[in-house]
């Protein structure tokens, strides 16, 4: 398996198929159109390819200066425990650190707080929580 990252967008097809396997657009119920936008209008995206075939990506929206939220750290089930979200990860903190970006954020899905903590980022303190409002 030899994996190779690039900057470049995805096909939105390649991305929606990547997407779909999170579960996450249940809850979104993003077109294909819609994530088409979103990756356009991202900071910074990261993909990994496996013999063409798109198996990580990561992507951060931010103001340039002060704050990046990463988005959509995504590893397809056949490919995680590789290294690969390691990987994407390490590379988008490096060019926010590069861009001297003050303050990296996320959002862990369940289940996956302990990857992020592992890599230098720390749980919100309980009086401070993470706030959303979504459209219905």
């Amino acid at each position: 398996m030899k994996i190779e990252y690039t900057e470049e967008l995805p096909t939105a097809a390649e991305y929606k198929d990547l997407f779909d396997t999170t579960g996450w657009n249940q809850g979104y119920r993003a077109s294909t159109d819609d994530l088409c936008k979103a990756l356009r209008l991202s900071w910074y995206i990261l993909c990994a390819y496996d013999s063409g075939r798109l198996v990580g990506f990561g992507r951060v929206v931010s103001d340039g200066v002060l704050y990046a939220m990463i988005y959509d750290l995504i590893v397809t089930p056949s490919h995680q425990g590789k290294g690969i979200g390691s990987k994407i990860l390490h590379r988008i903190i490096d060019r926010c650190q590069e861009a001297c970006i003050r303050e990296v954020q996320l959002f862990s899905a369940t289940g996956r707080s302990e990857f992020y903590q592992k890599r230098g980022f720390e749980v919100r303190a309980p009086d401070a929580p993470g706030m959303r409002l979504r459209k219905k």
